[in-house]
């Protein structure tokens, strides 16, 4: 079996969290498993996986390890860019509208997931590494289209700052930011706030 430290740094190499089947690879069986929860070295995130008690990961980094497929959208990706100065709440997220709703019913990290089209999930996705391990974001051009199509749902202040920022960004790219609003039909939204400033 795999001796403490080893186990932590096992855990740090994939961003702190571990699933059961990764601990059932390094040697340990469901027992010793239940042992180190009892003696609180580890911590059930939920069903399956698991987080070293004294090791703080980025939140994103235990979101990506729990939902691979997920992609940190809206205001939580304005964050990353420097669009807004408001932290949401919830860590917002964008996942499969036929994936299982349940799965997303988690304490920590507080997730708020927005269910999508498949075909719409893949548009605009940038990854980032963090702690070895894959993010996946929709890139600064996706972003401000998704404020554009959520609006409503978003503060008058932070829907203007992000619009505003964004035209000021010298890294984004006016050819994607149509391209993805061709696909996500809010062509004549972006033309209308984003074109009477170009």
């Amino acid at each position: 079996m795999v001796i403490i430290g080893e186990l932590k740094k096992e855990f740090k190499r994939c961003g702190g969290v571990l699933k059961t089947a990764e601990l059932n690879q390094l040697g340990f069986s469901s027992r010793q498993i239940k042992n180190l929860l009892d003696e609180g070295v580890i911590t059930r995130i939920k069903r399956g996986f698991y987080e070293l008690t004294d090791y703080v990961s980025q939140e994103e980094v235990v979101i990506a390890r729990l939902f691979p497929q997920a992609v940190i959208f809206l205001e939580s990706a304005l964050m990353y860019y420097g669009y807004t100065d408001r932290i949401p709440p919830a860590w917002q997220i964008a996942v499969d509208k036929n994936s299982t709703k349940t799965q997303y019913e988690i304490d920590y990290p507080i997730i708020e997931p927005y269910y999508l089209e498949p075909k719409f999930l893949e548009v605009g996705i940038d990854k980032i590494q963090m702690e070895g391990v894959t993010i996946k974001i929709f890139d600064r051009d996706r972003a401000i289209c998704d404020v554009l199509r959520y609006e409503k749902k978003l503060e008058k202040e932070v829907f203007n700052n992000a619009i505003q920022r964004y035209l000021k960004d010298r890294n984004k790219n006016i050819r994607k930011l149509f391209e993805y609003a061709e696909i996500l039909k809010i062509k004549k939204k972006v033309q209308t706030y984003i074109g009477v400033w170009l």
